[in-house]
């Protein structure tokens, strides 16, 4: 079993890193929907979003359940499957839960971060948004706990008044008789993000080693032990490859492959740069060549370690210290046509994004490349780079400047 990337930090530098992973893989969507707007227009990118989301929901819920040990199909079970869900990251997303009895819950949104992106850019983005793309993917989500359940809203955006709280309230509703819900296709569920085995979580480590138990109002995240925060963190990186994965499935279906592999190159490098920016941010790193070189190990589009095969190392060459990646070929990810599958000699803007979310000055050349792998090497330029677009319509996004606050102990919500 290949050894977690993750494994080198600690319990509350992982308890850190989880939340902005879930954030960063909610942003995936502002990284790419421009692009897709660009192509296929308003009535294009809404199907894309719906497609993309039903494609991997279903198939990173059921790893997350049974890497935390979720069991049931109630509505507890739906609602700690959205807790750790890219769609819903926390506070951000601020979803309220609360549970009637195991086939009756509701919830409602303090806090949409996502409203917020999308309602400057009028009522028809907001509906298409609150309306036809939520209605199939949150049934898409929840059936992978139960086909039976049903989310259905009390309200919704467009909001009226303008500043109506809560945002949107739904009722989740599970009914044996009803026909149950189907999965998209199952595209994604022979991939090799979606088969890939991670290391088991060790019991024996100090610290929560599962979700099993009552529904809690938030997760603390420095409750769970070192060894569940690694295995969180690896099945939150392969939920941001999925989703991108089902991006590029419902692109190619829409364009020739050029124009696919360029838009999703596209929002590769959108969420590429900024991820690494938020990553340092919450982690209180630097911007010298350590702080990259630890980037590099912790960003999602690089982990988990048993899905993309990536090394990093430096050294100091004429005073200057210099880090190379080493990107394997033979890996999941590049045999799906995951983000380490887009890099290549002459396609690094990604990679230029990645680094320069560290410091503008940092800069990719090829040092090898062949069938087995393609080596680069990172120096620092004597002047900034400007930022990339793609990041920068990326950064449109209110979760660009989000920032997590302390919320105190949660409560169980579960009913008995």
């Amino acid at each position: 079993m290949v050894t977690s990337r993750y494994a080198g930090l600690t319990r509350a530098e992982l308890a850190a890193l989880v939340p902005e992973l879930l954030l960063c893989g909610h942003l995936i969507d502002r990284a790419g929907m421009a692009h897709a707007i660009g192509a296929f227009g308003r009535t294009g990118m809404t199907e894309v979003a719906i497609e993309e989301w039903r494609l991997a929901s279903p198939v990173y819920t059921r790893r997350m359940r049974r890497a935390l040990g979720i069991t049931g199909d109630g509505v507890d079970a739906i609602f700690k499957g959205f807790q750790l869900d890219i769609g819903a990251p926390p506070q951000f997303m601020d979803f309220r839960y609360r549970v009637h009895d195991h086939d009756h819950g509701e919830f409602h949104l303090d806090h949409c971060g996502a409203l917020a992106d999308v309602e400057p850019m009028g009522e028809e983005y907001v509906v298409a948004m609150c309306h036809h793309i939520e209605d199939p993917t949150f049934d898409a989500t929840a059936m992978a706990t139960n086909p039976h359940a049903r989310i259905r809203p009390v309200h919704r955006p467009p909001r009226v008044p303008a500043d109506r709280k809560p945002v949107c309230a739904w009722t989740v509703t599970i009914d044996p008789d009803a026909e149950p819900v189907e999965p998209a296709t199952e595209a994604l569920a022979g991939t090799r993000a979606a088969r890939v085995e991670l290391a088991e979580i060790d019991r024996a480590d100090r610290g929560r080693a599962d979700y099993a138990g009552p529904l809690l109002s938030d997760i603390q995240w420095v409750d769970f032990s070192r060894s569940a925060l690694i295995r969180i963190a690896d099945e939150v990186a392969l939920q941001h490859h999925l989703l991108t994965l089902g991006f590029r499935t419902a692109v190619d279906a829409r364009t020739d492959a050029a124009t696919g592999l360029d838009i999703v190159r596209k929002q590769f490098t959108g969420i590429a740069g900024l991820t690494s920016e938020r990553l340092c941010g919450a982690l209180g790193l630097g911007n010298d060549a350590a702080a990259l070189a630890k980037v590099l190990r912790l960003h999602p589009a690089l982990n988990p370690a048993a899905y993309v095969d990536a090394e990093v190392s430096s050294e100091t060459h004429g005073g200057e210290r210099i880090v190379e990646l080493r990107l394997g070929r033979d890996c999941g990810a590049v045999a799906d046509g995951a983000w380490a599958g887009l890099l290549e000699p002459d396609h690094l803007a990604p990679l230029d994004a990645l680094v320069r979310g560290v410091d503008p000055h940092f800069h990719c050349l090829v040092r090898a490349a062949d069938s087995r792998a393609l080596t680069i090497e990172i120096r620092r330029a004597a002047m900034p780079f400007r930022e990339a677009p793609e990041v920068a319509i990326t950064r449109f996004s209110t979760g660009a400047a989000f920032t997590f606050a302390e919320r105190g102990v949660p409560l169980p919500l579960t009913v008995l």
